[in-house]
């Protein structure tokens, strides 16, 4: 009788729990769904019917007029594509360094150095300071370092990291020193190979922050040949924007239904997040495995 009230609680609870995340999926499905029925809609119909998940009117308008010129989209695409396979590879290398450094126990300075690396989490210079250091003594302004180098090391991606890296039995890193492996080759060697699923979330983390990133090229990038993806979307919708409520203010005669204002919003949003929603799932099988064991000894 007992084991099978403890199977009925233990099956009540996960269909309370499955439950739960079928809500939370729901929440993030739906919204998404609206977007692209949005995009594909057509401008009267939206502003007469309201928004549908079924477009009463189908529309590509918003699509042919984002292609109709292509070339600074195009462009955009690759300065962030360009910053998230640089940064990502290059953060990756340093995040797993230090990590891999505050992990060892053979390392005198370990409680020190995780303490500074938690104080940064929770404090930070301040923005004023941060643009002076980027313009007047990195030199970095409308360089596309500007945009690389902020997100270099982050000190929440290196302590997921250690979490991981403290798994790794001591055993193991001595072992390779009496064979004759020095600290260089042990890393990449050893020590990587096994990180495999640690390196595959932290790796997601930071390409999610480099493809998401406008605000350092707001703050540091003019050239318009620089501009990223985010920022050339944050640019067109203020854009949009200011005709429209330009227009509906001013005397000027001219009938905005025909202009896909809302559509071509969605449009680009669809466009710019499209890429990281289509890499995701490739990755996802790590994505829980080196976060779920990243957490036990964070």
């Amino acid at each position: 009788m007992k084991q099978q009230n403890s199977r009925k609680k233990i099956g009540l609870f996960d269909t309370i729990v499955h439950g739960a995340f079928i809500l939370i999926s729901l929440s993030i499905v739906i919204p998404l769904l609206l977007l692209v029925s949005i995009s594909i809609s057509n401008e009267k119909s939206l502003l007469t019917d309201g928004y549908r998940f079924i477009p009463k009117q189908f529309s590509f308008q918003a699509y042919k007029l984002i292609f109709h010129a292509p070339k600074q989209l195009v462009n955009a695409y690759g300065v962030t594509i360009t910053v998230t396979v640089v940064g990502a590879v290059i953060a990756l290398l340093m995040t797993s360094l230090l990590a891999y450094t505050m992990s060892r126990r053979d390392y005198a300075y370990r409680g020190f150095t995780t303490r500074y690396v938690v104080v940064t989490m929770l404090f930070s210079g301040g923005l004023v300071p941060f643009y002076i250091l980027m313009t007047q003594y990195l030199h970095l302004k409308d360089m596309i370092w500007a945009l690389i180098v902020p997100y270099l090391v982050s000190p929440f991606y290196t302590l997921v990291m250690k979490g991981f890296l403290d798994q790794i039995p001591m055993e193991i890193i001595e072992s390779a020193k009496i064979d004759g492996s020095g600290e260089w080759r042990t890393f990449f060697g050893i020590v990587l190979p096994l990180a495999k699923p640690a390196l595959a979330t932290v790796g997601l983390f930071i390409c999610f922050v480099y493809w998401n990133d406008w605000w350092l090229g707001l703050l540091f990038i003019d050239n318009p040949n620089l501009v990223p993806l985010q920022l050339l979307l944050y640019r067109v919708l203020n854009t949009i924007e200011f005709l429209t409520n330009g227009m509906m203010q001013s005397s000027v005669n001219i009938d905005l239904t025909e202009f896909p204002s809302l559509s071509t919003r969605m449009a680009l949003t669809i466009l710019v997040a499209g890429p990281m929603l289509i890499v995701f799932p490739f990755f996802q099988k790590y994505f829980v495995k080196g976060l779920t064991i990243g957490s036990v000894k964070g």
